[in-house]
């Protein structure tokens, strides 16, 4: 059974720090892309940051460019994707999701992703 589950969402103030951890419980994703995308009150779900599973390589989008860094543990027989976020925005309010990709490579799009966790919120005051 796949199963995304992400925790460390919170309430932080503008200019704060959280770091978002997602559990892949039975590793279904080693070998496999994943990503962070988020939701805010009224808008479509959007794109924040994604990771290869082949060399590792890292996509972000523009609005979070150099205050988001994404990485993955897969040491230790676990999987474990994280989003550190830096500098955090009032913008940057939503709900965060950990998204399982559909191939090593993963890309930008939803639609390269098939699974989803629960979703996690972060909610920066300004």
């Amino acid at each position: 059974q796949v199963q995304l589950v992400e925790s460390g969402g919170g309430l932080v103030q503008a200019g704060g720090s959280l770091r978002l951890s997602c559990a892949d419980s039975g590793r279904t994703f080693s070998g496999y892309a994943m990503g962070w995308f988020r939701q805010a009150p009224g808008k479509e779900r959007e794109f924040v940051a994604a990771i290869s599973w082949i060399g590792y390589s890292t996509y972000y989008a523009d609005s979070v460019k150099g205050r988001f860094t994404i990485s993955r543990d897969n040491a230790n027989a676990k999987n474990t994707l994280y989003l550190q976020m830096n500098s955090l925005k009032a913008e940057d309010t939503a709900v965060y999701y950990c998204a399982g990709g559909l191939d090593s490579y993963g890309g930008t799009s939803a639609r390269a992703f098939g699974s989803w966790g629960q979703g996690t919120q972060v909610t920066v005051s300004s």
